[in-house]
C-alpha cells in the first residue's frame, strides 16, 4: 500500500495509510496498519504477528523546531498489558527486520552496532518504549535537543522488551517485532 500525501488531520484518531508532510511547518505524520512481512510494499510491516497482529494500527507524529524534535508514538491493537521498546532507525523497513538498521543517533558511535551508554541514551537516540493498556493501545513520546538530519532515518522500529541501559546492552531492546517507514523531516 503506497502512503499518500494528504492535508494534515486536526483528529490523532488512526487513519490507515496516511503520510502528511509539512515539512514548512515542520511536521511529519504517518498512521498505517500492520501487514504481515510477506506482503508487497513494506510501510508498516509485523515480524511477531502475535505481538503485532496484521491490520493492528500505528502512529508515528515528528514536529520539529529551533529547540529540537519531538516525536509520538501510537499502537493500536497489539498485544495488551505488556511493554514494548521501540526507536528510530536509519533504514526503511523490509522483508528481513534488518533491514531497518541500526538506531540514529545524533552523535554516531563509531561502532555499531551501538551499545556504549555514551551513544545509546535517550538524550542521543529517540526512544519510544511504551506499555499497553487492556486493549493493546500504548503512547508514547520522546523529546530532543536536536533535529534529524535529512535521509538518515527512515523508520521507527517496535522491539519485544524495554530499551536496556547497562554498559554493553545499552539501547538493545530484544527482537524486533514490528516497523514502520517514516519520511522524517
Amino acid at each position: 500500500m503506497a502512503l499518500m500525501t494528504t492535508v494534515l488531520a486536526a483528529s490523532l484518531a488512526l487513519t490507515p495509510g496516511v503520510s502528511t508532510l509539512h515539512p514548512a511547518q515542520g511536521v511529519v505524520s504517518v498512521a498505517a496498519s500492520f501487514r504481515e512481512a510477506g506482503d508487497a510494499g513494506y510501510g508498516a510491516v509485523t515480524y511477531a504477528p502475535g505481538s503485532v497482529p496484521p491490520g493492528s494500527r500505528i502512529r508515528v507524529t515528528e514536529r520539529t523546531g529551533d529547540h529540537g524534535t519531538w516525536i509520538e508514538l501510537r499502537l493500536e491493537g497489539v498485544e495488551a498489558d505488556r511493554t514494548f521498546g521501540a526507536h528510530v532507525h536509519r533504514q526503511p523497513c523490509g522483508a528481513d527486520p534488518a533491514d531497518a538498521g541500526t538506531h540514529y543517533q545524533d552523535a554516531a558511535d563509531p561502532v555499531q552496532p551501538s551499545v556504549d551508554p555514551v551513544y545509546a541514551n535517550p538524550r542521543n537516540e529517540a526512544w519510544l518504549d511504551l506499555v499497553t493498556d487492556a486493549r493493546g493501545h500504548g503512547r508514547s513520546q520522546a523529546s530532543v535537543g536536536w533535529r534529524i538530519r535529512a535521509g538518515e532515518a527512515r523508520s521507527v522500529v517496535v522491539h519485544e522488551h524495554a530499551t536496556a541501559t547497562l554498559s554493553g546492552h545499552a539501547g538493545s531492546a530484544g527482537p524486533r517485532l514490528a516497523c514502520v517507514t517514516v519520511p522524517f523531516a
